[in-house]
């Protein structure tokens, strides 16, 4: 691993400190911690995050989520473990990181209508672009 290009958490101290609410607003979110936690390690996984892989993978595991459902997230279309909510929320993710491609399409968005309120559609939404600033900030500077 490289070594970090810029200390940009303390020469944009305000900004990352932005970020940094936005996290813990999300983290009172009625979308729940796991949900939350899995949505940051997908996207991670799709801007190829290292750092954030870890880190979210580990959070996981200690708030007690099976590994094997970790392990298959990145095949969560094919796999059992997860549930019609994670599904749409996955689905939306995936949608939102590659939105320069998707477009963000209806098929992607109305599945959420069955399982969130606005406000849950609203948090998940700031936690695909959250996750997707900080991916961009940590593969940037070589966090």
């Amino acid at each position: 691993m490289s070594m970090l290009r810029l200390p940009y958490n303390t020469l944009s101290a305000q900004a990352y400190q932005g970020l940094i609410a936005t996290k813990q607003a999300l983290e009172r979110s009625s979308l729940g911690k796991p949900l939350v936690e899995l949505v940051y390690l997908r996207v991670s996984q799709i801007n190829g995050c290292a750092f954030c892989l870890e880190m979210h993978a580990k959070a996981l595991r200690g708030d007690g989520m099976a590994d094997a459902k970790i392990d298959s997230l990145a095949g969560w279309r094919v796999s059992a473990l997860f549930s019609e909510r994670e599904r749409a929320a996955l689905a939306w993710t995936e949608s939102l990181v590659d939105v320069a491609h998707t477009h963000a399409p209806d098929a992607d968005f109305a599945p959420l209508k069955a399982y969130f309120s606005d406000v849950e559609i609203s948090d998940l939404s700031f936690a695909v672009a959250l996750m997707s600033a900080f991916n961009r900030l940590a593969i940037g500077m070589r966090q």
